[in-house]
């Protein structure tokens, strides 16, 4: 799986871009990236450029020429950003162990039966 290069983080702002363009199967326009974003940002196509070209300058995405227009596409998967982001959310917050953040989501009543099932699975599977 390819490993994310990023020179720096991605802001919660850039990540919403991100995820556009990750759900994509094509390479997006910025208006078609606009248009894909949560109406509840308020986000103006000249914001919405300003996001990708510092996404571009960061190296989370690539972009070409197409006639008058730059067609954007992830320099890399999801997967290998989530991956790597979790574990630095994980050793961060929780010193490295995720048992500390299980326990925590579960004292907030944040896991309903699907997830805990899941988990149960999960663990499962580890053991077996």
């Amino acid at each position: 799986m390819v490993k994310p290069s990023l020179d720096k983080r991605i802001s919660d702002a850039e990540l919403d871009v991100m995820e556009v363009v990750w759900a994509a199967s094509a390479p997006m326009t910025a208006t078609d990236i606009a248009e894909g974003i949560d109406a509840a940002r308020g986000w103006s196509l000249p914001t919405v450029k300003t996001m990708l070209s510092r996404l571009v300058a960061k190296g989370a995405l690539e972009h070409r020429e197409d006639g008058r227009r730059f067609l954007y596409s992830a320099a890399f998967p999801r997967e290998a950003y989530v991956g790597p982001e979790s574990k630095r959310f994980v050793e961060r917050l929780f010193g490295g162990r995720l048992s500390p953040l299980v326990a925590h989501l579960a004292q907030e009543d944040a896991l309903d039966d699907d997830d805990i099932a899941a988990l149960e699975a999960l663990l499962k599977e580890l053991k077996s």
